[in-house]
């Protein structure tokens, strides 16, 4: 039965009747997407974001040079079919007027890009897109003709109270009229293209869930002129399967001038995040987003919609399971007793994944020369990696930590050692992949590619307390298999499992079997958070970066088994097509953290096999596994023993 929902106060009760209810998610609204110029027309974007039917707003902005911002719409002109015209955010000039098929076609799947200059399609060169659809409780863009006069009424389809309207003059010049509602008031507002502080302006006299109120400035309301209106909710919900989740945010926070800024608290960890300082002059406008670099450490890339610059790389903000915090003295983000404004997005996807293949992928690949692309279709949130031959350590990356081209965080699954920065390694800027710059000498690399989605997989950074503790996660799901690593300090990698309980743990960088430790302060996790005890994964000041999943039905599966002896045993794993990752620990006993996967071969002889906790090369005369669709067959042999009579085993499956 379908979900339902009655009039006034929606009912997600899936009975007594109503109208469907088809859920809302941020990843079908809003996207970032990096991408490179070509100097050729129909430089297609595919982020699926349906902006032909639906309508919206495409960003432009290019990382490496400096030209303006462009943004673009379907609402600033009469074509529903894409952006014939464009504004800059950074100038006051008039609406720009395309020539031949304008500057982007909108397509129910994404955009192209028309236009053959640097500014943003140059051959060769970097750019960042931000595309906000068209939706109740997210965004609106409305178009209006100023008539001059006071009390003015403009209606818009937002279905909630704005956090934040920006409105420009699109006739002739005039400047970004920004109100925001953490502003002093209705009265107060800012420039979008300018360093100014908020001001009175007298703008608005009414802001509603279905209309804002003008005054007859020329900002806002000259007579005769042209404007837009890009307005934003917050706080709204509206969006996730029972259509009570917040994904935008328009707030305020105090700064305090310390490298450990105040917390901004959301309710879910942000994807984009743009801030202003508004109660003192000179300030820019500042954009940062998860794709092209938001890590919890090292420096964030940002962009300034205020000016053309090009991109720039600091220390400025982290991201937080559930919001955001400074980490800078400068005064853009964080001198002490200043204001400052934000619009937050949160980050996506919140789908729960039917298909493996959008959230993993292995790779096998042989890299010959620095800088080579490991394709995987999606964005890559976590990799691990290793050369398979003898001697060569198994690599952790992941997005959160940081993981630039030119600076990538890296942990090592083999080893105690703390977090260390590899100058060139893994660059997680590219919506479809990464730049790997880690092997370049003809190795024969294994790649395992995770993307964090709900039910599947989740990473948490967090610093340690030394008192037992709760850590808010974003899993969606209880954990059932939790990965947990000191990132400041030496220490091993305590993993927990479902299958033995809060009281037992094991180390990935070791072959011992489970032990009874108090590293969960024997308390079993929830689908919101997972405990800790007072050390080990909770010291004092010590940063720890967690990783955590769950089985999610015909994607993952975690789960035990105990060996029978046998050979041809099939673990069923609740798949259609078979397992693609195979990771295989013995619990009971001591033995190998085992991996297979189907980029070396998962076939019906010898498969391939690493061991995670181990720089031994890949062992290739072992006939461990075996394909079945189901999942996979163990087998019992010496090399591997993945099958003992009376072993338990931990496995790890992805389809």
């Amino acid at each position: 039965m379908p979900l339902q929902a009655t009039s006034g106060a929606a009912s997600y009760d899936a009975f007594g009747g109503g109208v469907p209810v088809v859920p809302n998610y941020i990843e079908d609204v809003f996207s970032t997407y990096l991408y490179t110029g070509t100097s050729t027309a129909d430089n297609k974007i595919t982020n699926n974001i349906d902006l032909a039917t639906k309508g919206g707003m495409v960003w432009l902005k290019s990382r490496t040079g400096a030209t303006s911002n462009y943004l673009t719409t379907n609402a600033t002109t009469t074509s529903s079919g894409g952006g014939t015209t464009w504004l800059y955010s950074d100038t006051t000039d008039a609406l720009l007027g395309a020539t031949g098929t304008g500057l982007c076609n909108f397509f129910t799947d994404g955009f192209d890009i028309n236009p053959s200059g640097s500014g943003i399609n140059g051959s060769g060169n970097n750019y960042a897109s931000w595309t906000f659809r068209k939706q109740p409780k997210f965004f609106d863009i409305v178009t209006y003709t100023g008539n001059g006069t006071s009390g003015r009424a403009i209606s818009h389809s937002l279905g909630s109270t704005p956090g934040c309207i920006i409105i420009k003059r699109t006739n002739t010049t005039g400047n970004w009229a920004t109100w925001h509602r953490s502003l002093t008031s209705l009265n107060y507002g800012l420039y979008l293209n300018t360093t100014d502080a908020e001001m009175f302006q007298g703008w608005f006299s009414n802001v509603d869930s279905t209309s804002f109120t003008i005054s007859g400035s020329s900002d806002v309301n000259a007579n005769g002129s042209t404007y837009v209106a890009y307005i934003y909710a917050h706080n709204a919900g509206g969006f996730g399967l029972t259509g009570t989740d917040n994904v935008i945010s328009c707030g305020s926070y105090t700064g305090n001038g310390s490298t450990t800024g105040p917390v901004v608290t959301l309710g879910y960890e942000p994807q984009w995040l743009l801030v202003k300082r508004s109660s003192a002059s000179g300030d820019d406008w500042i954009l940062v987003d998860n794709m092209r670099g938001f890590p919890v450490t090292g420096n964030t890339q940002y962009l300034n919609p205020n000016n053309s610059f090009a991109e720039s790389s600091f220390a400025l903000v982290s991201p937080l399971a559930t919001g955001f915090q400074p980490r800078t003295t400068d005064g853009g983000y964080n001198a002490n007793g200043s204001t400052y404004i934000y619009i937050a997005i949160r980050r996506g996807p919140m789908k729960v994944p039917t298909d493996a293949t959008k959230v993993f992928i292995p790779n096998k690949t042989t890299s010959t020369t620095a800088s080579t692309t490991v394709t995987t279709n999606f964005p890559v949130d976590l990799t691990i990696t290793k050369d398979v031959a003898s001697g060569t350590n198994n690599f952790v990356y992941d997005r959160l930590r940081g993981s630039l081209y030119t600076s990538s965080r890296e942990l090592i699954t083999n080893s105690t050692a703390a977090e260390s920065s590899r100058a060139y390694g893994l660059g997680f800027d590219n919506n479809t992949g990464y730049r790997n710059n880690v092997y370049n000498n003809n190795e024969t690399i294994a790649w395992w590619n995770f993307r964090r989605a709900p039910s599947f997989f989740d990473e948490v950074c967090y610093t340690g307390t030394g008192s037992a503790r709760t850590v808010t996660h974003n899993l969606g799901a209880v954990p059932e298999l939790m990965i947990m690593k000191n990132r400041s300090t030496t220490g091993g990698w305590y993993t927990y499992a479902a299958s033995l309980g809060a009281s037992n743990a094991l180390q990935l960088n070791l072959s011992d079997a489970a032990l009874g430790f108090g590293y969960w302060n024997n308390t079993a996790p929830t689908a919101s958070v997972f405990s800790t005890g007072a050390g080990s994964n909770n010291d004092s000041g010590v940063t720890y970066v967690a990783y955590l999943f769950a089985t999610c039905a015909g994607v993952q599966y975690i789960n035990s088994y105990v060996g029978d002896g046998t050979t041809g045993r099939t673990i069923n794993c609740g798949f259609a097509g078979g397992a693609r990752f195979v990771g295989i620990k013995a619990t009971s006993t001591s033995g190998s953290w085992w991996t297979f996967d189907s980029a070396r071969g998962i076939v019906t002889n010898n498969d391939p096999a690493l061991q995670l906790n181990s720089t031994a090369a890949e062992v290739t005369s072992a006939d461990a596994i075996d394909t079945a669709s189901s999942g996979f067959i163990v087998n019992q042999e010496a090399t591997c023993s993945l099958n003992a009579s009376g072993v338990t085993y931990l496995v790890w499956a992805i389809a």
